[in-house]
């Protein structure tokens, strides 16, 4: 659309025009390249918009000389012309014709100057909106969820009734209000997936999809377990182990029990020669909080889990508001559960 209106546009306000944009747009992606350390691909690009305001320069030039050029006049232009004889023409009724009227310069060039004014005024007021298009509350458009689509759902979910799905979770945990809840309210969603996973150590019998969404300073997952242990076990396991940190508390008048852990850290070499393999290390502490799926504790339940990579972890009271926001909302229909 854009280059639509700028060919409409006459030559001598359309060339100057795109060399001014070409060379403001090069100059500037040569200096974030060059001097911010941006990489070779700006480079490139900044070089292209150079070279392009390069060649319009040139078009303008030529077309400059070319005007002021002027054909000499031929030897049979400068010889007299005998006049021939005037033999008089029948006289017919002379139709008056529309005058012309010659496109009026300055008025282009208003036209112009007014088009990129507008162009200009909007692509700044879009970047001064919020990307969901609503009231400035601070919350951004979540980053859209990625999912195992190609892969077939395993047996344990079909032999499970009412088993939801790494969809499912990651819809219901991916929110627009998740990163106030965390206390960072600024901050967007970098990164989400769901996937349908297993129990480990139960031979894929039982089902565990997980949804995990990413932030800058935290990351959030969710989980939902199928067996038959229920909250209360798991809060006597815990006090074999180190259960300083384990608290037990009602969640939408479920059982519930917070817990921390540290994560494990694993280290890769892929033949890129900047690290190398290595045994799991410890990784940054979690905190976890584990809700039944129903008030009766039955067994089975849900693992809300927070940490980063810095350590820091949020208060006790925002893995139970995130709880109490994203829970009601799991409901099934990502994939046929049938």
């Amino acid at each position: 659309m854009l280059g639509f209106l700028v060919r409409l546009l006459p030559f001598w306000i359309r060339e100057p025009l795109i060399i001014l944009v070409g060379t403001v747009f090069g100059v500037r992606i040569l200096f974030m390249a060059l001097v911010d350390g941006e990489g070779w691909v700006p480079t490139v690009i900044g070089a292209v918009f150079l070279l392009g305001a390069a060649l319009r320069v040139r078009v303008v030039v030529h077309a400059l000389r070319a005007r002021r050029r002027r054909a000499p006049a031929t030897e049979a232009e400068l010889e007299p012309v005998t006049p021939a004889p005037v033999i008089p023409a029948p006289v017919t009724p002379a139709v008056r014709r529309p005058v012309e009227k010659k496109p009026n310069a300055f008025a282009q060039a208003s036209f112009a100057i007014g088009l990129f004014a507008v162009i200009g005024g909007a692509l700044w007021i879009e970047g001064k909106l919020p990307e969901d298009g609503t009231a400035a509350t601070g919350a951004s458009r979540p980053a859209a969820c990625r999912l195992d689509e190609g892969e077939e759902l395993p047996s344990a979910y079909r032999s499970t009734p009412g088993a939801v799905t790494g969809a499912d979770l990651c819809r219901a945990l991916n929110r627009t209000e998740l990163p106030e809840l965390l206390g960072t309210p600024v901050e967007r969603s970098v990164y989400a997936s769901g996937t349908d996973n297993t129990a480990p150590l139960t031979d894929r019998k039982v089902a565990q999809p997980e949804a995990r969404v990413e932030f800058e300073t935290y990351t959030v997952e969710l989980s939902a377990t199928y067996n038959k242990l229920t909250v209360a076990q798991y809060a006597k396991l815990t006090t074999y182990g180190d259960g300083r940190d384990a608290r037990k508390l009602t969640v939408l008048g479920r059982p519930a029990l917070l817990t921390s852990d540290h994560m494990m850290k694993i280290q890769f070499d892929l033949g890129s020669g900047e690290g190398a393999s290595g045994p799991v290390e410890q990784g940054p502490l979690a905190r976890t909080l584990t809700v039944a799926f129903d008030g009766k504790d039955r067994g089975g339940s849900y693992d809300l889990t927070v940490w980063s990579e810095s350590g820091l972890l949020p208060d006790d009271s925002a893995l139970v508001d995130i709880a109490e926001a994203v829970l009601p909302r799991i409901t099934r229909g990502a994939r046929d559960q049938d």
